[in-house]
């Protein structure tokens, strides 16, 4: 074809030329910029979905859903049958029916058999009506009155009418540890006949948590005094405003603790500076600052990320995820060897981490996994070389679990006060769970005792 009117072949050729060395650069930096974005969008949706704003979802139903019901052939799993209670309260007899109910002839009877239910009784409040002695003393002329050991006060006048120990435990219960509001609770009790306001079971649970000071501390001491530790914080409300549920458990105890912030200074209420066991953690820095105590990283939250990166990453970049999952694999195998074992373990899959620091990454994201594991190499193994070390952080995260529900039912606290009182409560509450104890009945003992003390039935360390 010709060229244009008043234009030659050699100019239309001019015109088709290759883009220079700096409109390259300018490209590629446009197409970096607009990758970095797109990751960032996908890590951004990643963690909304990791954020626990319908805990119990889980996810859109399945295009062909498995057959509800018990499986067929070695799969169908044994038949179990609710046990007969040991002692029954009482018996009825349910006797044969004059004649048949089908065609009504005449029934000759066969044998007694039985059949066991148990229900709950009629709700029915107990009311008990203390006479106190009051009297003034010959010496020194002040005022002397009676208790009995059921009392819990020694009001009277017009603080003589008072809820009970049990109720408020109930209250204290069914808030602090099941979830529910204080509204809910005064539903609740109301169907026990026991009418108590919402603000009541408020006062009252700040009334225990005073009194659960002495045994706060213990369990306390009793935490910080373990050879190992699981610590783990979550976001909470006080008031309105963002704050910090702080944990730390160990098989037997598990201390709380909210507070305004989430740096150091906040995990020190918990688990004292100078700890110098070992500290199972999740890869918050804040942690590192315990520099006497020995570290163990959570292999869950490594493993996880390196699952997402092989998801995301081209496929020229996902070995090195790859390979440190394998690696990490490998090691909580190794918890099945005995000790020589597991320390050569360690030592061997230390040794390959090493080695894989010291190669060249160039994607971002792998650079900044091998950083992050730079900096966590001392705490990768110790599950490892130390007995009774847990290599993850699932057991704080069992610990933060129940408050993260309550969180979603009402929020946080309103005060200062209230968010002290949350600690209190939930570490007496949750460590009664892990002990296997009667949180209900430690509770009304403590309200009946005539001063604080630290509660009878917990088993813990002196401090």
């Amino acid at each position: 074809m010709s060229a244009p009117e008043g234009r030659s072949d050699d100019a239309a050729t001019d015109d088709v030329r290759c883009p220079s060395c700096d409109e390259l650069a300018a490209e590629n930096e446009s197409l970096k910029a607009r990758l970095a974005d797109v990751e960032a969008a996908v890590e951004a949706l990643r963690r909304a979905g990791k954020r626990q704003a319908a805990p119990f979802s889980k996810g859109n139903p399945k295009d062909e859903p498995a057959r509800p019901g018990r499986k067929a052939g070695a799969a169908h799993g044994r038949h179990a049958h609710r046990p007969p209670p040991p002692e029954p309260d009482r018996m009825l007899d349910a006797p044969l029916p004059a004649c048949c109910p089908h065609c009504g002839d005449g029934v000759d009877f066969e044998r007694w058999d039985e059949q066991f239910q148990t229900e709950l009784p009629e709700p029915r409040p107990l009311t008990t009506k203390f006479r106190v002695g009051v009297g003034h003393c010959r010496g020194c002329k002040r005022r002397v009155q009676g208790r009995h050991p059921e009392q819990t006060s020694d009001a009277l006048g017009a603080a003589r009418s008072q809820v009970g120990p049990r109720a408020r435990a109930w209250g204290t219960w069914l808030h602090y540890g099941l979830g529910l509001s204080f509204a809910k609770c005064s539903q609740v009790l109301a169907r026990f006949g026991v009418n108590v306001t919402a603000g009541a079971i408020c006062s009252s649970s700040g009334s225990t948590g005073t009194d659960l000071v002495p045994t706060h501390k213990a369990i306390k001491a009793h935490v910080s005094s373990a050879p190992a530790v699981v610590m783990d914080e979550t976001g909470w409300r006080i008031g309105g405003e963002g704050a910090w549920l702080w944990a730390a458990a160990t098989d037997d105890a598990t201390v709380y603790e909210v507070a305004r912030g989430r740096g150091f200074e906040a995990a020190v209420l918990l688990v004292p500076a100078d700890y110098d066991g070992v500290i199972a953690r999740d890869g918050w820095v804040v942690y590192n600052s315990y520099d006497k105590a020995k570290h163990q990283t959570c292999t869950a939250h490594l493993l996880r990320r390196c699952h997402e990166m092989i998801e995301d990453l081209p496929a020229s970049a996902r070995h090195t995820p790859r390979y440190v999952k394998d690696l990490l694999l490998e090691a909580l195998d190794a918890r099945d060897l005995d000790a020589d074992g597991r320390a050569a373990a360690a030592a061997d899959i230390g040794e390959r981490f090493d080695l894989l620091f010291e190669q060249a990454h160039p994607h971002d994201a792998n650079r900044r996994l091998i950083k992050h594991l730079r900096k966590e190499r001392h705490a990768l193994f110790t599950f490892l070389t130390i007995d009774g070390v847990d290599a993850t952080n699932w057991r704080g995260e069992q610990a933060i679990r129940p408050a993260v529900v309550n969180r979603k039912v009402w929020g946080g606290n309103r005060t200062d006060r209230g968010a002290v009182t949350q600690g209190r409560l939930m570490t007496f509450l949750r460590t009664a769970h892990q002990q296997g104890v009667d949180a209900i009945e430690m509770l009304v003992e403590l309200a009946r005792a005539p001063s604080p003390v630290v509660v009878a039935g917990l088993v813990l360390r002196p401090g």
